[in-house]
Protein backbone atom coordinates (compact mmCIF):
# COMPACT_ATOMS: atom_id res chain seq x y z
CA UNK A 1 0.00 0.00 0.00
CA UNK A 2 2.53 2.32 0.88
CA UNK A 3 4.30 2.12 -2.96
CA UNK A 4 0.73 2.80 -3.84
CA UNK A 5 0.62 6.17 -1.92
CA UNK A 6 4.30 7.03 -3.27
CA UNK A 7 2.90 6.61 -6.93
CA UNK A 8 0.01 8.51 -6.08
CA UNK A 9 1.73 11.42 -4.56
CA UNK A 10 4.02 11.62 -7.57
CA UNK A 11 0.70 11.69 -10.10
CA UNK A 12 -1.26 14.33 -8.12
CA UNK A 13 2.06 16.69 -8.46
CA UNK A 14 2.53 16.36 -12.14
CA UNK A 15 -1.09 16.58 -12.53
CA UNK A 16 -2.23 19.13 -10.39
CA UNK A 17 0.84 21.32 -11.65
CA UNK A 18 -0.47 20.50 -15.60
CA UNK A 19 -3.59 21.61 -14.01
CA UNK A 20 -2.85 25.11 -13.16
CA UNK A 21 0.06 25.90 -15.48
CA UNK A 22 -2.26 25.41 -18.47
CA UNK A 23 -5.65 27.09 -17.46
CA UNK A 24 -7.64 29.48 -19.26
CA UNK A 25 -7.57 32.50 -18.28
CA UNK A 26 -10.36 33.47 -20.17
CA UNK A 27 -12.66 30.64 -19.60
CA UNK A 28 -14.97 32.70 -17.21
CA UNK A 29 -13.33 36.15 -18.62
CA UNK A 30 -17.23 38.22 -18.51
CA UNK A 31 -18.02 37.24 -15.25
CA UNK A 32 -18.41 39.87 -12.49
CA UNK A 33 -17.87 38.46 -8.63
CA UNK A 34 -18.81 41.93 -7.47
CA UNK A 35 -22.30 41.55 -9.26
CA UNK A 36 -22.89 37.90 -9.15
CA UNK A 37 -23.62 35.85 -6.05
CA UNK A 38 -22.71 32.58 -7.82
CA UNK A 39 -19.46 33.25 -8.75
CA UNK A 40 -18.30 33.61 -4.99
CA UNK A 41 -20.33 30.67 -3.97
CA UNK A 42 -18.52 28.47 -6.99
CA UNK A 43 -15.31 29.74 -5.91
CA UNK A 44 -16.46 28.71 -2.12
CA UNK A 45 -17.32 25.02 -3.66
CA UNK A 46 -14.49 24.71 -5.39
CA UNK A 47 -11.94 25.70 -2.90
CA UNK A 48 -13.79 23.38 -0.37
CA UNK A 49 -13.68 20.33 -2.76
CA UNK A 50 -10.04 20.91 -3.48
CA UNK A 51 -8.94 21.24 0.61
CA UNK A 52 -8.57 18.44 2.08
CA UNK A 53 -10.75 17.06 5.09
CA UNK A 54 -9.68 18.23 8.51
CA UNK A 55 -11.23 15.74 10.39
CA UNK A 56 -9.06 14.72 13.07
CA UNK A 57 -9.55 10.56 12.70
CA UNK A 58 -8.65 7.66 15.11
CA UNK A 59 -5.99 6.12 13.80
CA UNK A 60 -6.20 2.67 13.61
CA UNK A 61 -3.08 0.44 15.16
CA UNK A 62 -2.58 -2.77 13.33
CA UNK A 63 -0.90 -5.96 13.95
CA UNK A 64 0.10 -9.07 12.62
CA UNK A 65 -3.74 -10.32 12.93
CA UNK A 66 -6.33 -9.55 12.03
CA UNK A 67 -9.12 -6.91 13.47
CA UNK A 68 -11.88 -5.49 13.27
CA UNK A 69 -11.95 -2.33 12.25
CA UNK A 70 -14.72 0.63 13.48
CA UNK A 71 -16.67 3.28 11.30
CA UNK A 72 -14.42 6.32 11.35
CA UNK A 73 -11.07 4.78 11.96
CA UNK A 74 -8.07 5.56 9.42
CA UNK A 75 -6.17 2.98 8.17
CA UNK A 76 -1.73 3.38 7.85
CA UNK A 77 -0.42 2.95 4.92
CA UNK A 78 1.06 -0.53 4.54
CA UNK A 79 -1.79 -2.33 5.73
CA UNK A 80 -4.34 -5.09 4.36
CA UNK A 81 -7.87 -4.60 4.59
CA UNK A 82 -10.74 -7.22 4.02
CA UNK A 83 -14.16 -7.80 3.93
CA UNK A 84 -15.59 -10.47 6.58
CA UNK A 85 -17.81 -12.27 4.44
CA UNK A 86 -19.97 -13.47 7.88
CA UNK A 87 -20.09 -10.45 9.84
CA UNK A 88 -20.04 -8.08 7.39
CA UNK A 89 -16.59 -5.94 8.92
CA UNK A 90 -13.49 -4.57 7.56
CA UNK A 91 -10.69 -6.43 9.25
CA UNK A 92 -7.46 -4.69 9.10
CA UNK A 93 -4.06 -5.98 9.64
CA UNK A 94 -0.15 -5.80 8.93
CA UNK A 95 1.14 -6.57 5.25
CA UNK A 96 4.37 -9.45 5.16
CA UNK A 97 7.17 -6.85 5.50
CA UNK A 98 8.83 -8.97 3.31
CA UNK A 99 6.55 -8.68 0.30
CA UNK A 100 6.59 -4.74 1.53
CA UNK A 101 10.10 -4.04 0.99
CA UNK A 102 10.26 -5.67 -2.13
CA UNK A 103 7.08 -4.41 -3.94
CA UNK A 104 9.10 -0.64 -3.16
CA UNK A 105 12.51 -2.19 -4.42
CA UNK A 106 10.44 -2.88 -7.84
CA UNK A 107 8.97 0.15 -7.67
CA UNK A 108 12.57 2.16 -7.45
CA UNK A 109 14.40 -0.33 -10.23
CA UNK A 110 11.62 1.74 -12.68
CA UNK A 111 9.28 -1.80 -12.79
CA UNK A 112 5.65 -1.34 -13.58
CA UNK A 113 3.49 -1.87 -10.24
CA UNK A 114 0.93 -5.13 -10.14
CA UNK A 115 -1.84 -3.01 -9.93
CA UNK A 116 -4.04 -6.09 -9.21
CA UNK A 117 -2.57 -6.91 -6.18
CA UNK A 118 -3.14 -4.42 -3.58
CA UNK A 119 -5.72 -1.70 -2.75
CA UNK A 120 -5.80 1.72 -1.28
CA UNK A 121 -8.53 3.38 0.91
CA UNK A 122 -9.66 7.21 1.14
CA UNK A 123 -6.89 8.05 3.65
CA UNK A 124 -4.17 7.06 1.45
CA UNK A 125 -5.38 9.48 -1.49
CA UNK A 126 -5.57 12.21 1.29
CA UNK A 127 -2.09 11.52 3.06
CA UNK A 128 -0.53 11.51 -0.56
CA UNK A 129 -2.18 14.70 -1.76
CA UNK A 130 -1.98 16.51 1.38
CA UNK A 131 2.07 15.45 1.12
CA UNK A 132 2.00 16.89 -2.46
CA UNK A 133 0.34 20.20 -1.09
CA UNK A 134 2.93 20.29 1.34
CA UNK A 135 5.62 20.37 -1.53
CA UNK A 136 3.97 21.94 -4.10
CA UNK A 137 5.84 25.28 -3.73
CA UNK A 138 9.07 23.81 -3.43
CA UNK A 139 9.79 22.37 -6.66
CA UNK A 140 7.77 24.21 -9.45
CA UNK A 141 10.38 23.35 -12.55
CA UNK A 142 8.00 22.34 -15.73
CA UNK A 143 10.51 20.08 -17.09
CA UNK A 144 10.65 18.08 -13.60
CA UNK A 145 7.03 17.94 -13.57
CA UNK A 146 6.59 16.53 -17.44
CA UNK A 147 9.39 13.99 -16.34
CA UNK A 148 7.35 12.73 -13.05
CA UNK A 149 4.77 12.12 -15.82
CA UNK A 150 6.87 10.30 -17.97
CA UNK A 151 7.51 8.16 -15.21
CA UNK A 152 4.19 7.50 -14.12
CA UNK A 153 2.79 6.27 -17.33
CA UNK A 154 5.77 3.94 -17.53
CA UNK A 155 4.82 2.00 -14.71
CA UNK A 156 1.52 2.06 -14.68
CA UNK A 157 0.41 4.59 -12.16
CA UNK A 158 -1.76 6.21 -14.52
CA UNK A 159 -3.86 2.79 -14.61
CA UNK A 160 -3.69 2.92 -10.70
CA UNK A 161 -5.93 6.11 -10.44
CA UNK A 162 -8.32 4.94 -13.11
CA UNK A 163 -8.68 1.54 -11.26
CA UNK A 164 -9.82 3.89 -8.60
CA UNK A 165 -12.68 4.90 -10.06
CA UNK A 166 -14.25 1.36 -9.17
CA UNK A 167 -13.58 2.14 -5.87
CA UNK A 168 -17.20 1.58 -3.52
CA UNK A 169 -15.88 4.20 -1.35
CA UNK A 170 -16.97 7.82 -2.35
CA UNK A 171 -13.94 9.59 -1.40
CA UNK A 172 -11.97 7.48 -3.63
CA UNK A 173 -13.51 7.72 -6.49
CA UNK A 174 -13.79 11.72 -6.03
CA UNK A 175 -9.93 12.23 -5.21
CA UNK A 176 -9.14 9.71 -8.06
CA UNK A 177 -11.20 11.60 -10.81
CA UNK A 178 -9.68 14.82 -9.36
CA UNK A 179 -5.92 13.47 -9.98
CA UNK A 180 -7.10 12.89 -13.91
CA UNK A 181 -8.93 15.61 -14.27
CA UNK A 182 -5.69 17.47 -13.57
CA UNK A 183 -3.85 14.78 -15.49
CA UNK A 184 -5.43 15.50 -18.91
CA UNK A 185 -5.54 19.14 -18.91
CA UNK A 186 -3.47 19.78 -21.91
CA UNK A 187 -2.11 16.46 -22.37
CA UNK A 188 -2.76 14.68 -24.94
CA UNK A 189 -0.66 11.77 -24.35
CA UNK A 190 -2.20 10.98 -21.15
CA UNK A 191 -5.66 11.88 -22.68
CA UNK A 192 -4.97 8.83 -25.02
CA UNK A 193 -3.62 6.80 -22.63
CA UNK A 194 -6.98 7.32 -20.09
CA UNK A 195 -8.78 6.32 -23.10
CA UNK A 196 -7.53 2.85 -24.18
CA UNK A 197 -7.31 2.20 -19.88
CA UNK A 198 -11.55 2.48 -20.11
CA UNK A 199 -11.56 5.64 -17.91
CA UNK A 200 -13.99 7.17 -20.45
CA UNK A 201 -16.37 4.39 -19.73
CA UNK A 202 -15.94 4.53 -15.64
CA UNK A 203 -16.65 8.24 -15.98
CA UNK A 204 -20.07 8.07 -17.84
CA UNK A 205 -21.18 5.04 -15.34
CA UNK A 206 -20.48 7.26 -12.30
CA UNK A 207 -22.40 10.32 -13.95
CA UNK A 208 -24.99 7.79 -14.28
CA UNK A 209 -25.21 6.14 -11.34
CA UNK A 210 -26.64 7.36 -8.20
CA UNK A 211 -23.61 8.92 -6.26
CA UNK A 212 -22.81 12.06 -3.66
CA UNK A 213 -22.94 15.37 -5.54
CA UNK A 214 -19.18 15.89 -4.18
CA UNK A 215 -18.03 13.13 -6.77
CA UNK A 216 -20.04 13.71 -9.56
CA UNK A 217 -18.63 17.06 -9.50
CA UNK A 218 -14.90 15.84 -9.76
CA UNK A 219 -15.92 13.30 -12.28
CA UNK A 220 -17.66 15.75 -14.73
CA UNK A 221 -14.27 17.62 -14.17
CA UNK A 222 -12.22 14.72 -15.33
CA UNK A 223 -14.47 14.19 -17.63
CA UNK A 224 -14.36 17.91 -19.24
CA UNK A 225 -10.54 17.74 -19.21
CA UNK A 226 -10.38 14.43 -21.04
CA UNK A 227 -12.89 15.54 -23.94
CA UNK A 228 -11.30 18.98 -24.72
CA UNK A 229 -9.28 19.27 -27.30
CA UNK A 230 -9.18 15.68 -27.77
CA UNK A 231 -11.82 14.79 -30.85
CA UNK A 232 -11.30 11.09 -30.54
CA UNK A 233 -12.32 10.97 -27.49
CA UNK A 234 -15.74 13.29 -28.44
CA UNK A 235 -16.27 10.76 -30.83
CA UNK A 236 -16.03 7.88 -28.48
CA UNK A 237 -18.31 9.84 -26.12
CA UNK A 238 -21.19 10.00 -28.47
CA UNK A 239 -21.08 6.74 -29.27
CA UNK A 240 -21.00 5.52 -25.28
CA UNK A 241 -24.66 7.64 -25.04
CA UNK A 242 -22.81 10.61 -23.32
CA UNK A 243 -25.06 13.27 -24.24
CA UNK A 244 -28.14 11.03 -22.49
CA UNK A 245 -26.30 10.67 -19.53
CA UNK A 246 -25.56 14.49 -19.67
CA UNK A 247 -29.09 14.95 -20.08
CA UNK A 248 -29.98 12.51 -17.08
CA UNK A 249 -27.86 14.26 -15.05
CA UNK A 250 -29.19 18.03 -15.55
CA UNK A 251 -32.51 16.56 -14.97
CA UNK A 252 -32.01 15.60 -11.28
CA UNK A 253 -33.51 17.96 -8.68
CA UNK A 254 -30.26 19.80 -6.97
CA UNK A 255 -27.77 19.26 -9.63
CA UNK A 256 -27.84 23.28 -10.92
CA UNK A 257 -24.55 23.43 -10.42
CA UNK A 258 -23.62 20.49 -12.66
CA UNK A 259 -26.27 21.67 -15.13
CA UNK A 260 -24.09 25.38 -15.53
CA UNK A 261 -20.65 23.08 -15.73
CA UNK A 262 -22.47 20.59 -18.66
CA UNK A 263 -23.57 23.81 -20.68
CA UNK A 264 -20.27 24.89 -20.40
CA UNK A 265 -18.50 22.15 -21.75
CA UNK A 266 -21.55 21.58 -24.63
CA UNK A 267 -20.56 25.22 -25.53
CA UNK A 268 -16.59 24.51 -25.71
CA UNK A 269 -16.86 21.39 -27.92
CA UNK A 270 -19.13 23.28 -30.34
CA UNK A 271 -17.01 26.07 -30.35
CA UNK A 272 -13.75 24.16 -30.91
CA UNK A 273 -15.02 22.22 -33.41
CA UNK A 274 -15.89 25.38 -35.11
CA UNK A 275 -12.54 27.09 -34.87
CA UNK A 276 -10.72 24.25 -36.30
CA UNK A 277 -12.82 24.60 -39.39
CA UNK A 278 -12.22 27.84 -39.18
CA UNK A 279 -8.64 27.26 -38.52
CA UNK A 280 -8.59 24.98 -41.63
CA UNK A 281 -10.09 28.15 -44.16
CA UNK A 282 -7.07 30.50 -42.86
CA UNK A 283 -4.59 27.99 -43.52
CA UNK A 284 -5.85 26.71 -47.06
CA UNK A 285 -5.75 23.41 -45.42
CA UNK A 286 -8.39 20.89 -46.49
CA UNK A 287 -7.34 17.43 -44.67
CA UNK A 288 -4.97 18.30 -42.05
CA UNK A 289 -5.40 14.55 -39.51
CA UNK A 290 -7.19 16.65 -36.85
CA UNK A 291 -9.80 18.15 -38.61
CA UNK A 292 -10.84 14.92 -40.82
CA UNK A 293 -11.18 13.76 -36.53
CA UNK A 294 -13.61 16.92 -35.97
CA UNK A 295 -15.46 16.20 -38.80
CA UNK A 296 -15.96 12.76 -37.67
CA UNK A 297 -17.49 14.64 -34.23
CA UNK A 298 -21.59 14.77 -35.51
CA UNK A 299 -22.51 16.66 -31.97
CA UNK A 300 -24.54 19.05 -33.07
CA UNK A 301 -27.42 17.27 -34.41
CA UNK A 302 -26.76 15.07 -31.36
CA UNK A 303 -27.72 17.44 -29.52
CA UNK A 304 -30.54 18.63 -31.14
CA UNK A 305 -32.15 14.84 -31.06
CA UNK A 306 -31.47 14.85 -27.41
CA UNK A 307 -33.42 17.58 -26.75
CA UNK A 308 -30.46 20.14 -25.87
CA UNK A 309 -32.25 22.44 -27.20
CA UNK A 310 -34.73 22.61 -25.17
CA UNK A 311 -33.16 22.00 -21.82
CA UNK A 312 -30.29 24.77 -22.44
CA UNK A 313 -33.84 27.22 -22.97
CA UNK A 314 -35.19 26.34 -19.63
CA UNK A 315 -31.36 26.74 -18.38
CA UNK A 316 -31.90 30.32 -18.78
CA UNK A 317 -34.41 30.90 -15.78
CA UNK A 318 -31.52 30.52 -13.08
CA UNK A 319 -31.11 33.09 -11.28
CA UNK A 320 -27.39 33.57 -11.24
CA UNK A 321 -26.08 36.42 -13.44
CA UNK A 322 -23.28 34.44 -14.10
CA UNK A 323 -25.16 31.20 -15.05
CA UNK A 324 -27.17 33.21 -17.45
CA UNK A 325 -24.14 34.51 -19.19
CA UNK A 326 -23.01 30.99 -19.62
CA UNK A 327 -26.22 29.57 -21.06
CA UNK A 328 -26.84 32.33 -23.24
CA UNK A 329 -23.42 31.40 -24.65
CA UNK A 330 -24.46 28.23 -25.48
CA UNK A 331 -28.11 29.26 -26.69
CA UNK A 332 -25.67 31.35 -29.33
CA UNK A 333 -23.30 28.37 -29.73
CA UNK A 334 -26.60 26.06 -30.63
CA UNK A 335 -28.20 28.35 -33.33
CA UNK A 336 -26.82 26.63 -36.24
CA UNK A 337 -29.07 23.71 -35.17
CA UNK A 338 -31.95 25.07 -32.60
CA UNK A 339 -32.88 28.23 -34.15
CA UNK A 340 -36.45 27.00 -35.47
CA UNK A 341 -36.94 25.17 -32.27
CA UNK A 342 -36.25 28.68 -29.94
CA UNK A 343 -38.21 30.60 -32.12
CA UNK A 344 -41.47 28.28 -31.61
CA UNK A 345 -40.41 28.37 -27.46
CA UNK A 346 -42.73 30.90 -26.17
CA UNK A 347 -41.61 30.47 -23.12
CA UNK A 348 -37.73 30.88 -23.95
CA UNK A 349 -39.16 33.98 -25.90
CA UNK A 350 -40.74 35.80 -22.50
CA UNK A 351 -37.73 34.97 -20.87
CA UNK A 352 -35.39 36.58 -23.04
CA UNK A 353 -37.94 39.44 -22.98
CA UNK A 354 -37.66 39.82 -19.23
CA UNK A 355 -34.19 39.32 -19.34
CA UNK A 356 -33.70 42.21 -21.56
CA UNK A 357 -35.82 44.75 -19.19
CA UNK A 358 -34.44 43.52 -16.28
CA UNK A 359 -30.66 43.99 -17.36
CA UNK A 360 -31.38 47.49 -19.49
CA UNK A 361 -32.10 48.65 -15.85
CA UNK A 362 -28.95 47.25 -14.44
CA UNK A 363 -26.78 48.75 -17.26
CA UNK A 364 -28.53 51.99 -16.51
CA UNK A 365 -27.05 51.96 -13.42
CA UNK A 366 -23.67 50.78 -14.31
CA UNK A 367 -23.26 53.88 -16.65
CA UNK A 368 -24.45 56.15 -13.66
CA UNK A 369 -21.82 54.59 -12.07
CA UNK A 370 -19.29 55.61 -14.84
CA UNK A 371 -18.43 51.92 -16.08
CA UNK A 372 -18.98 52.54 -19.98
CA UNK A 373 -18.81 48.86 -20.48
CA UNK A 374 -20.14 47.03 -17.62
CA UNK A 375 -20.59 43.54 -17.11
CA UNK A 376 -24.67 43.91 -17.49
CA UNK A 377 -23.99 46.17 -20.09
CA UNK A 378 -21.92 43.09 -22.23
CA UNK A 379 -25.36 40.73 -20.74
CA UNK A 380 -27.88 42.92 -22.29
CA UNK A 381 -25.31 43.04 -25.58
CA UNK A 382 -25.87 39.38 -25.52
CA UNK A 383 -29.50 39.17 -25.42
CA UNK A 384 -30.17 41.69 -27.72
CA UNK A 385 -28.13 39.97 -30.34
CA UNK A 386 -29.67 36.24 -29.71
CA UNK A 387 -33.21 38.46 -30.24
CA UNK A 388 -31.57 39.53 -33.63
CA UNK A 389 -31.26 36.41 -34.57
CA UNK A 390 -34.41 34.98 -33.45
CA UNK A 391 -36.39 37.46 -35.71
Amino acid sequence: MAPLSMLLGLLIASCFTFCLSHQNPKEFALTNPEKSSTKETERKETKAEEKLDTEVLEVFHPTHEWQALRPGQAVPAGSHVRLHLQTGAREVKLQNEDKFRNNLKELKKGKRLDIKSNTYTSQDLKSALAKFKEGAEMDSSKEDQMDNAQDLLSFGGLQVVINGLNSTEPLVKEYAAFVLGAAFSSNPKVQVEAIEGGALQKLLVILATEQPLAAKKKVLFALCSLLRHFPYAQQQFLKLGGLQVLRSLVQEKGTEVLAVRVVTLLYDLVTEKMFAEEEAVLTQETSPEKLQQYRQVHLLPGLREQGWCEITARLLALPEHDAREKVLQTLGAFLVTCRDHYRQNLQLSGTLASLQAEYQALAALELQDGEDEGYFRELLGSINSLLQELR
